[in-house]
């Protein structure tokens, strides 16, 4: 197929990458040139603007950072300048307020569009396997599969439009909020004299046990792979998870829903981001705890 691909970055360039490597030809478009040359370099056309990118193509994919810029690149371009029919895919983490607004005004415009925001981190867009989680029709879902099996290996249908969305803000709310739970019990048995390998090996035997301590435990030395082990570098960052959990907020605001922990998840995050830590993996939030 051909497919225009809008936003490069850490996560868009290797995912349009592995659509080159899988004998797909692309049309790309980045406000950043060095972003745009890393494709053209392996055989990707450059397109001028965001609707230019989606001329004369048989899908649309974006991956951009918020949502006022989704809004945007398709109000804004990409609706304007695709031909009737073609498939659209967003794979940016944005509110699903928007996401549906977006889905509802392509829709109207003869447009197929799905939301499928991604999990797996850098590291899964290298690899090509991110999960998808998908928020649109299942006729559309179904026309999309094989475009994202180029790019993961968990293609999951979520539902209505906006749910992919809902799927990955409020999974990332969880994984905060546990995240949090572990930091607080690990540095308080290490303060209380156990050693943590030991308190580790007791938790994720019992009913302590969750994936931020049995698989990306934020004390150093517990997991040798972990982002905690070489300080807190690489993985998902502070600020990305700060940007989930205020979209939580905001969403369950809208809902008038209460996120009671989540909401206090959010504000840890945000203190910890304000004290200069916001490039740093997200498990980094122990440093609250645990000073040395």
């Amino acid at each position: 197929m051909k497919i225009g691909f809008i936003g490069l970055g850490h996560m868009g360039g290797p995912m349009a990458r592995n659509l080159l490597k899988r004998g797909h030809t692309l049309k790309v478009f980045d406000m950043v040139p060095d972003a745009v040359k890393k494709l053209t370099d392996l055989g990707a056309e450059h397109a001028t603007s965001a609707g230019k990118c989606a001329e004369g193509v048989d899908a649309v994919i974006s991956m951009l950072p918020s949502s006022p810029h989704v809004r945007s690149v398709y109000t804004g371009g990409v609706l304007d300048s695709a031909t009737a029919g073609t498939l659209l895919i967003d794979s940016s983490t944005i509110d699903p307020h928007t996401a549906r607004d977006v889905a509802f005004d392509a829709k109207a415009k003869g447009f197929h569009m799905i939301d499928a925001p991604v999990s797996g981190g850098t590291g899964g867009a290298e690899a090509g396997t991110l999960t998808f989680m998908v928020g649109g029709e299942l006729a559309d879902f179904e026309k999309a599969k094989s475009i994202l099996e180029c790019m993961g290996k968990n293609i999951v249908h979520c539902g209505g439009a906006g749910n992919g969305q809902v799927a990955k803000i409020c999974n990332n709310m969880m994984l905060a909020i546990e995240m949090i739970a572990t930091a607080e019990g690990m540095s308080l048995a290490a303060k209380l004299g156990m050693d943590a390998k030991v308190f580790a090996s007791i938790a994720n035997t019992s009913s302590g046990r969750c994936w931020s301590s049995d698989t990306y435990n934020p004390y150093p030395g517990v997991l040798e792979n972990a982002p905690a082990s070489r300080g807190y570098t690489g993985g998902f960052g502070v600020d990305l998870m700060l940007k989930d959990l205020t979209l939580v907020t905001e969403a369950a605001k809208a809902a008038k829903h209460p996120v009671m922990l989540g909401a206090a998840a959010q504000q840890l995050y945000q203190m910890h981001s304000g004290n200069g830590n916001g490039g740093l993996d997200f498990s980094s939030i122990i440093k609250l705890y645990k000073k040395d």
